[in-house]
């Protein structure tokens, strides 16, 4: 059990208010892997076998389901923008690097409408069994990518379950990283401690989360996705009234943007957006937010080390 913290807050969460006096900050987080899951075309050595079914081609490339990804910046996107922009809602695209490179667009727009770009990977893949040497080039790369594509570095990282042991230690040696996403135990984000200072961590979700459209589940109509998220967020905006909170909404391109499904996360933005005591905000900007509230230094990003040089 070493290492791990089931204690948390505690029920005590420090005494603090978002900006504009809010309760709630609400973080939308638009995950962009179209073109970063496993190919045989696109050099990988296996294809990508999960989607809507479960299907494994071997030897082969597998056209139908580099199809279904293809849905989600051709077809998806498009519609969880004009949601988010007819709203003002800033969101957190969670980008892996090789899917910016095939759809150079979605950085290029995402920037324009005032949404942070934030890093998942140079793939859509696990770290966990990765050596050193390889999840060093892989944050690289993709930090390259991104700053490359959407004028600036990333702020935030969300690696693709699960992380190895030595992921977060990598991206604050990296020096350009505010805080990642790599936990999913809390309705607050908190801080750890590291050789380098203080660090944010801004807990992730599973269950507000568009994937449970996906292999039993639960969500199977618009309203499914659009009930439990609401549900979520009422609970959560009442409990801010005494303490503050935080609420991660995960979305796909190529889930939620489909015609029978957006509808669900209109229902919700809708819903959220009636109410009072809400912030909707970048993660970058709840990480910089926590730090401020909890007397932390402003941060500033380190130069990078030479170990993470292109």
């Amino acid at each position: 059990m070493s290492g791990r913290d089931f204690a948390g807050y505690r029920g005590a969460a420090p005494a603090m208010r978002w900006p504009d006096r809010a309760g709630l900050a609400v973080s939308i987080v638009v995950n962009i892997e179209e073109g970063a899951e496993l190919s045989l075309g696109a050099g990988d050595s296996e294809n990508e076998f999960i989607y809507e079914a479960v299907e494994r081609v071997e030897g082969a490339r597998d056209l139908c389901m580099e199809s279904h990804f293809e849905y989600g910046p051709r077809a998806g996107w498009p519609r969880i923008r004009a949601a988010l922009r007819d709203r003002g809602i800033p969101a957190t695209l969670n980008a892996c690097g090789r899917a910016l490179e095939a759809t150079p667009w979605i950085a290029a727009e995402a920037v324009r409408d005032g949404h942070e770009v934030a890093a998942h990977g140079w793939r859509w893949e696990r770290h966990v069994h990765m050596d050193e040497t390889t999840e060093r080039q892989a944050i690289a790369r993709t930090v390259s990518t991104i700053a490359r594509l959407a004028g600036a570095p990333p702020l935030g990282w969300h690696t693709r379950s699960a992380t190895s042991l030595r992921t977060r230690d990598l991206l604050i040696e990296q020096g350009g990283f505010l805080y990642d996403s790599n936990a999913y135990n809390d309705d607050l984000p908190y801080v750890v401690q590291t050789g380098a200072g203080p660090h944010v961590v801004l807990p992730y979700a599973f269950d507000t989360n568009d994937m449970r459209f996906y292999n039993n589940g639960g969500f199977v109509f618009a309203e499914d996705f659009a009930r439990y998220c609401t549900a979520a967020f009422d609970r959560l905006l009442a409990e801010s009234a005494q303490t503050p909170r935080m609420l991660s909404i995960g979305l796909h391109t190529r889930i939620i943007g489909r015609p029978a499904r957006i509808g669900g996360l209109e229902q919700f933005l809708d819903h959220a957006c009636a109410q009072p005591g809400v912030w909707f905000a970048t993660r970058a900007q709840i990480a910089h937010a926590w730090r401020s509230a909890r007397g932390l230094p402003h941060w500033q990003p380190r130069p990078m080390q030479e170990g993470f040089a292109q």
